[in-house]
């Protein structure tokens, strides 16, 4: 099976609802939260946790996981600024089966407070 890497920034508050699902989901999003959006690399998420999610929260993760490219492949990635800003825009209603399609466990791979 084959698996593609994405990233996805996160605040304290969301880092706690992915450690209870033992690192294998993310939490549904707020009525004001219409998609979900991964990235593809990353130095982007990097920027997002460090540059929003500290100012906003007092801290940002970097979370990396794999998801099925069957799955993701019906995803289209959009450029959202610069060379490296792409990511998927999964509607909410559709983070379930997203979550199904998840390989393995949601891993932090930076921190910034």
């Amino acid at each position: 099976m084959e698996t593609t890497i994405l990233y996805r920034p996160v605040g304290p508050q969301e880092l706690v609802l992915i450690e209870q699902s033992a690192w294998k989901r993310f939490p549904p999003r707020l009525p004001e939260q219409p998609i979900f959006y991964p990235v593809m690399n990353e130095e982007y998420a990097i920027q997002i946790a460090r540059d929003w999610n500290v100012p906003a929260s007092g801290s940002g993760f970097v979370t990396k996981f794999a998801v099925k490219t069957d799955y993701v492949s019906k995803f289209e990635i959009q450029n959202v600024g610069g060379e490296i800003h792409n990511e998927l825009w999964v509607p909410a209603e559709e983070l379930e089966e997203f979550n199904d399609n998840i390989v393995g466990v949601i891993e932090v791979t930076r921190e910034f407070r």
